[in-house]
């Protein structure tokens, strides 16, 4: 019990210490200051090349989207999730210990470019999460938590961090196992979530743009909208284009659904008129919900 209760001391206070150093020394690879100058540049565009032009530039719900970015990306971390998170993988990694796996890892990649070894690992992952946001919409309990996001009203580049915090514990946990079983180390998880964050930026920015041939293969501002209208297709009974930073899995496992170019699509879900506005109120009520998938 020492040692995991060591490991949360250590995890906790030196995410702390590296979220300060982060805040105070400035640099290209420094997370915190590359997720400012990558929220700029997409809000820029979004000011520059409107795809809704009666839109206001300080949208519907922005402070609030901007307030769900500080909590997923830095506080939340900093209240205990890091922390608790490397104790759970140690108990993992001390349970398999128990029946003589002391390796998790069973392809190894190591020794390719480290360029390959992105590629490879961000296309892995991106086929994980288009599985994990699937049961996110399929599943009724995690519905309830997904539903956070699609509380969205009018799409802008900070509406990606509108999320519940379950679907960050979600999300790590079931991509652990494959991804580690891979051999990627920490380095091209930090260099492919950076990219991922920037692909999300502009899936949800009000940009009217598809990327000509390349959106069979990327996600994109056209695309997604079609995620967030509030009238599912017919047909589609949980929704559809689930593409995190790809599209390439909707159009190889027929989710992929963009009848047409429209700006206006009313976005949101079935019953969300009810759905609470405040942030304390959005993460409560999938605790409180009956879990039944509208």
């Amino acid at each position: 019990m020492d040692k995991y209760i060591d490991i949360f001391t250590k995890s906790f206070n030196g995410y702390a210490s590296y979220l300060w150093r982060e805040i105070m020394n400035p640099s290209w690879t420094n997370y915190f200051y590359w997720l400012l100058v990558v929220s700029l540049l997409v809000f820029a565009l979004e000011i520059w090349l409107p795809w809704r032009k009666n839109q206001k530039l300080l949208r519907k719900d922005f402070w609030l989207d901007l307030f769900y970015l500080f909590f997923n990306f830095f506080l939340f971390s900093l209240v205990g999730y890091n922390a608790i998170s490397d104790v759970f993988v140690e108990l993992f990694n001390d349970g398999l210990a128990t029946i003589g796996i002391t390796n998790l890892v069973a392809i190894e990649v190591g020794s390719f470019p480290f360029w390959t070894q992105l590629l490879i690992m961000f296309v892995i992952a991106d086929f994980i999460q288009w599985n994990i946001h699937r049961l996110l919409h399929r599943v009724p309990f995690l519905w309830e938590f997904h539903k956070v996001h699609h509380s969205v009203k009018e799409m802008g580049f900070a509406a990606q961090f509108r999320f519940h915090f379950m679907e960050t514990i979600l999300y790590k946990g079931l991509q652990y196992l494959p991804l580690a079983m891979i051999g990627f180390g920490i380095e091209q998880f930090i260099v492919i979530h950076m990219i991922a964050v920037f692909i999300g930026h502009l899936n949800h920015a009000n940009l009217d743009w598809d990327y000509g041939p390349l959106k069979y293969i990327f996600n994109n501002p056209k695309m997604h909208l079609w995620h967030h209208a509030k009238k599912i297709p017919d047909g589609e009974k949980y929704g559809v284009n689930y593409g995190l930073s790809l599209s390439i899995w909707d159009y190889l496992f027929g989710t992929a659904h963009i009848p047409y170019d429209h700006a206006e699509l009313e976005l949101g879900f079935p019953g969300d008129e009810n759905y609470p506005d405040a942030f304390h109120e959005q993460l409560l009520e999938p605790f409180t919900s009956d879990h039944k998938k509208d």
